[in-house]
C-alpha cells in the first residue's frame, strides 16, 4: 500500500487547502508516489487514520496541525497496527514539528520524510472528562496543559483579529502570543490536588499546569526544554502562584526555556499523575496537542516506545 497523507484542509485557516495542489506536487517530486486523505471534520482524522493502519498502510503522514497529528497518533494507536508516523507541518502553532527538528518548507519537509530516520518514541496517555461528563482517553504526542495555556488555545480557536496578516506563521505566532496577554491580564493561579507516581495527593496553586512529552507549546514557547521523546518519562512544569506583571515581564523566558529558573517554576520526571480541581464543582479545561477536548479530573501516564516517527537525519 502507497504512503498515506491525511490532510487537514481547514488547518492553518484554511490555507493547507489554498496550497494543497503545489504541497503534493513538491511531495510527489521529493518523497514518492502516495495517497492523499481529506478529513472533513473534527475527530475524522483518528477513523481514517485507524483504517488505513488496520488495511496495512506502512506510513501515515499527518498534514495539518498539532491537532490533525494528535487525530492520526490515536487512530493508528486504536489500530494496533505497527505503523510509522510521518509529520508535514501545515497548522497555526507547529509546535511538535519544533521539537523533531522538521522544516517548513514543502520540498525541504518532502525530503526529509523520504530520507529520515525512523525512530520509536514514547507518547502520553490522559484520562479525563469530556464535554457530555463522560469517561474519555487520548493518547499525547506533544503535551497536554491546565490553566492558562488551555485557556489561550481556546481564544486562539475563536478569533479572527489577525487574520490579515499575509503568512500563516507570523499569524500563527501573533494569534498566540496576542491571546497570552489578554488571558494574562487577571489571571489568578488555580488550586489543585495532584498525586504523582502513587504518592499521596497534594495541594498546588498553578497558573498553568503541563504534562510534556516534546518541548514546545504556545506558538513556539519552550515550555519543557529538557523534555525527552524516548526517555520513557513525562516532564510535568508548574506555573506556580506568580502575578500578571512578573509573567508579562518575563514572557521572553518562555520562548527561550530560561523560565526553569523562576522560582515560581518547578519541574519533576514523572512516569504518573493525576490531578484535579481542589474543589470539585469547579470546571477546568484541559488541552491536548491544543485542541480543547474535556476537563479535569485527570489521569496522566507514560506510554513507553509507543510509536514510530520519521524524524529528519541528523548530519
Amino acid at each position: 500500500m502507497l504512503p498515506i497523507v491525511i490532510v487537514n484542509p481547514k488547518s492553518a485557516g484554511g490555507s493547507t487547502r489554498d496550497k494543497w495542489a503545489g504541497v503534493a506536487a513538491d511531495l510527489r517530486a521529493h518523497f514518492g508516489p502516495f495517497k492523499a486523505a481529506f478529513t472533513k471534520c473534527p475527530g475524522d482524522g483518528i477513523g481514517l487514520a485507524k483504517r488505513y493502519a488496520r488495511d496495512g498502510a506502512k506510513m501515515i503522514i499527518a498534514c495539518g496541525g498539532d491537532g490533525t497529528i494528535n487525530e492520526v497518533v490515536n487512530g493508528i494507536m486504536l489500530s494496533g497496527a505497527d505503523c510509522e508516523l510521518g509529520i508535514f507541518p501545515s497548522g497555526t502553532g507547529g509546535d511538535f514539528r519544533r521539537t523533531i527538528g522538521m522544516p517548513t518548507t514543502p520540498r525541504d519537509v518532502a525530503r526529509s520524510l523520504r530520507d529520515g530516520e525512523t525512530r520509536r518514541i514514547d507518547l502520553g496517555s490522559v484520562k479525563f472528562k469530556n464535554e457530555l461528563g463522560d469517561d474519555a482517553q487520548r493518547y499525547f504526542i506533544n503535551e497536554s496543559s491546565i490553566g492558562l495555556a488551555a485557556a489561550i488555545i481556546g481564544r486562539v480557536k475563536g478569533s479572527t483579529s489577525l487574520s490579515w496578516l499575509p503568512l500563516d506563521t507570523v499569524r500563527g505566532r501573533a494569534s498566540f502570543a496576542l491571546s497570552t496577554l489578554q488571558e494574562v491580564v487577571g489571571l489568578g493561579p488555580f488550586a489543585l490536588r495532584v498525586q504523582i507516581d502513587g504518592s499521596p495527593k497534594s495541594g498546588l496553586r498553578s497558573v498553568n499546569l503541563c504534562i510534556a512529552n516534546a518541548r514546545f507549546f504556545g506558538g513556539g514557547m519552550m515550555i519543557a526544554p529538557d523534555a525527552k521523546l524516548a526517555d520513557g518519562l513525562l516532564d510535568v512544569v508548574n506555573v506556580g502562584d506568580i502575578n500578571t506583571a512578573k509573567i508579562i515581564l518575563n514572557a521572553y523566558s518562555l520562548y527561550t526555556g530560561t523560565h526553569l529558573e523562576l522560582p515560581e517554576v518547578k519541574s519533576k520526571l514523572v512516569r504518573t499523575i493525576s490531578v484535579g480541581a481542589e474543589d470539585p464543582n469547579e470546571e477546568i479545561p484541559i488541552s491536548v496537542d491544543g485542541e480543547l477536548p474535556g476537563f479535569l479530573p485527570a489521569e496522566y501516564s507514560v506510554v513507553p516506545a509507543a510509536i514510530r516517527l520519521r524524524v529528519p537525519s541528523v548530519t
